[in-house]
This record gives C-alpha cells, structure tokens and sequence, in this order.
C-alpha cells in the first residue's frame, strides 16, 4: 500500500510546476474558506471588476482614456444597481406580502385538490394523503419560523446591505483603475517558473469570462421573456415569479424544475384547470425550450464544455461549502478544475523530463 502511495505521489508531484500550482489552489480554496465572510466585499468586488473590465477595454478600442472609462462603466453600473433596487425590490415586497397573505387559501385549495383525490383514483389511500398533509404542514409550519427569522434579522441585514453599497463600487473603481499596478503587485508573490499556473489562468480566463458576463445576460433575457406572457395572461405576482425564473438558470436544470413548482402552482389556483392554465404553461414551457436550444447554445457555445452530470455535481458541491455563492460559481470553480486535470503533467510527460 506504501509503495502504491509513493508511486502515486512520485508520478503526480515529481514536476515542481505541479507542486506550485497545488499550493496556490490550497492556498486559495483556504482563504475563501477561513476568511470568507470577512472577505465577502472585497472577492466581490473583484468578480464584478473581472466583469466590468469587458467594457472598459470596449470603451478604451474607441479611444476613450482608461481613467475616463472606468468611471463611465462604474457610474454605469451603480445607476444600473440603484434603480434595479429602488424599482423592483418595493414591488418583489409588496407582491411577496400579497403572497404570503393569500398563502392560507392556497394552501387550503391544494389540501382540497390531495383529498379528492382518493375518490378519483381509487388505488391512492385516504390514509396516504392524510399523512402527505400533515408532513406537509409541518413543513410549511418550520418555513414560517424561517421566515420571521429572517424578517428579525433583516434590519442588520439592511445594515451591511448599506455598507457594501458604498465599499464595493469603491474597491470595483480602484480594482479597474489600477488594474496594471494590482496585477504586477500579486505576480511579485509569484514564482518565477509558474508556467503551469498561468496556462491555467490562461484557460480558465478565457471561459469564465465569457460565461459570467452571458449568464448574467440570459438571466435578464429570460426574466423579461418569461414576464412578457405571465403578465399579458395577468397572473398573479408575474414580477416576482419572472425574477425567480430568470435567477434560475444561474442552477442549470435543477433551477429550471425547482422553479416551475411555484409558476405551476400559483397558474392552477388563479386559473384551475382550464384552458388559460394550459396556456400559461405552454407559453411558460416555450420560453425555458428557447432558453436551452437556442439562447444557452448561442450565448455559452465555447464557454463551458462539461457533462451534465459534472455541472449537477459541482452545484451540489460548492453550494453545500458555501451557499448562494457557491451555487453561483459552481460552474467557474468546476471550470478551474476542468482546466487544472487538463493542464496537470502526465506520467509520460514527467518521464521526459
């Protein structure tokens, strides 16, 4: 087992590119785990700075002095912010009160909905349902508590809201406007003979680059695609329910089904079971087909190439270590390991050395 070990070890560690590469990858993976919710602002300062430097380098290709665009791009961006959250958020508000107002009746129509169902189909029990209901009642009772937990908590939530309103678009400007000087500062640290890791920068950039700046894209594509038909069929909550569709497709597939729960549910206790209700949901299901035959393909063509189950598996993985964010970059983080196997020296290729 020992020598199994030492081969191992011999085969995957005997190139000294290879050894600095995994200490850089500890070292990272270490920092955002220890120092995470410190750091929270100033990583995503960086990620937004990453994404805002596309149209800095846009807007410099037209001659445009690199201080002036930067502070075009980054007054862009908080003006963009500000009315995103002056204009939607009083609306998701008040149509989340309506919903949770209306949330008894609902609840009371699907447990009609399960009841009858035992007279219908004969094979499903009366005591089934019963026991569904009740799990799903103490279901709903242990998200109620979660809910006023959050409700508590939302004034220091608003707190640190405000703070890093002000420190993030102030690190994104200084992370855009210095950009040469930062980048120089951290190669300092850097050792000289890191071939390894920049061909994994190199790689790496080149997709999550493109990938983040067209989900963010497909993300507001598909929200105002999928409020277009909500709204103009007038159901209930369209705003809110076209914010959750478009944040979904930050989750590939798993987003897509968890979602179309409460579009299904909020569509058949507006409309029952009737034509508009099928209607709804056909125009609902065309919207997700386009998202993913024609917008994904078009948009992430040469961003990401990974199995379906690598991407589901990363989501599951990165979003149990680190929530939201996780979820978020799943895919990035997937990529940097795609790009590490791939860059990684083979045994033939340490033989040759």
């Amino acid at each position: 087992m020992i020598s199994v070990l030492r081969r191992w070890y011999q085969q995957t560690f005997s190139d000294p590119q290879a050894v600095i590469l995994t200490l850089i990858l500890i070292l990272g993976f270490s920092v955002v785990l220890l120092a995470g919710d410190v750091l929270t602002p100033v990583i995503a300062a960086v990620v937004i700075a990453y994404v805002l430097e596309g149209e800095v380098q846009l807007l410099q290709k037209i001659k445009v002095p690199r201080l002036l665009a930067v502070s075009l791009v980054v007054a862009g961006f908080v003006l963009f912010v500000m009315i995103l959250f002056l204009g939607l958020v009083p609306l998701f508000s008040k149509q989340l009160s309506q919903f949770f107002g209306e949330l008894p009746n609902m609840i009371a129509q699907w447990q009609d909905v399960l009841k009858a169902l035992p007279e219908k189909y004969p094979f499903i029990s009366e005591l089934q349902m019963n026991e569904m209901i009740s799990t799903i009642n103490s279901e709903l009772a242990v998200f109620g508590q979660n809910v006023v937990k959050i409700s508590l908590a939302s004034a220091v939530n608003l707190f640190t809201v405000l703070v890093y309103m002000v420190v993030v678009p102030l690190l994104v400007f200084f992370f855009l406007k210095d950009k040469t000087e930062t980048i120089a500062w951290v190669k300092q640290f850097m050792p000289r003979s890191g071939t390894l890791v920049y061909q994994v920068w190199w790689d790496v950039d080149k997709k999550i680059g493109s990938y983040i700046r067209g989900k963010l894209l497909e993300v507001v594509i598909v929200g105002i695609a999928t409020y277009i038909p909500l709204r103009y069929m007038d159901l209930h909550y369209a705003a809110l329910l076209s914010f959750l569709v478009g944040l979904s497709v930050i989750i590939p597939y798993v987003g897509a089904v968890a979602v179309t729960i409460p579009v299904a549910l909020v569509a058949y206790f507006q409309f029952g079971p009737s034509s508009e209700f099928l209607y709804l949901m056909l125009a609902y299901g065309l919207v997700q087909f386009i998202d993913g035959n024609l917008l994904v393909p078009l948009l992430f063509s040469e961003a990401v190439n990974m199995h379906p189950a690598a991407i589901i598996i990363s989501v599951l993985v990165f979003g149990g270590l680190w929530g939201v964010w996780g979820v978020f970059f799943a895919i990035p983080l997937a990529t940097l390991i795609h790009a590490v196997i791939r860059a990684w020296p083979s045994p033939a290729q340490v033989d040759e050395k």
